[in-house]
């Protein structure tokens, strides 16, 4: 019994180092002293994230919240509206039961929808800046 329980505690010793061991992928240039030595599971990290990223394309930012009420017909009507005036900014229209919503506008700081918001005043009864998910930015 005595051998049994070293042989166990002896092969528990050496276990983490089995299950602990990684796979090193080392990266160099033919032209440059520079190499890469990293855990094989960092690719797999990447590639995951990668396809996390192709899923959601939007940020945490603000828009514009133009009309909030239960009639589907003026909602529409609004937006419409809305984009016939400012036909460079983004308009959206949802159902959160049983309104509907307006939002317009993907900033991605509350700044840049307070400037818009002073655009806008007069122009529709009720206007605020909500946060909301917003699209990302186009690249220049």
């Amino acid at each position: 019994m005595k051998t049994f329980i070293k042989t166990i505690l002896i092969l528990s010793a050496f276990m983490p180092f089995q299950t602990f061991s990684q796979k090193i992928i080392t990266t160099s240039n033919s032209d440059s002293s520079l190499s890469i030595t990293r855990d094989a599971k960092l690719d797999a990290v990447i590639e995951m994230q990668k396809k996390l990223n192709l899923e959601k394309q939007t940020v945490p930012g603000y828009r514009i919240q133009i009309y909030f009420g239960v009639n589907r017909q003026k909602a529409s009507e609004i937006k419409l509206d809305f984009a016939g005036k400012y036909s460079d900014v983004a308009a959206y229209l949802t159902y959160q039961q049983p309104n509907f919503k307006v939002r317009v506008g993907d900033f991605t700081s509350r700044f840049e929808a307070r400037k818009f918001l002073r655009d806008l005043e007069g122009k529709y009864p009720t206007t605020f800046i909500v946060p909301d998910d917003v699209r990302l930015p186009l690249l220049k």
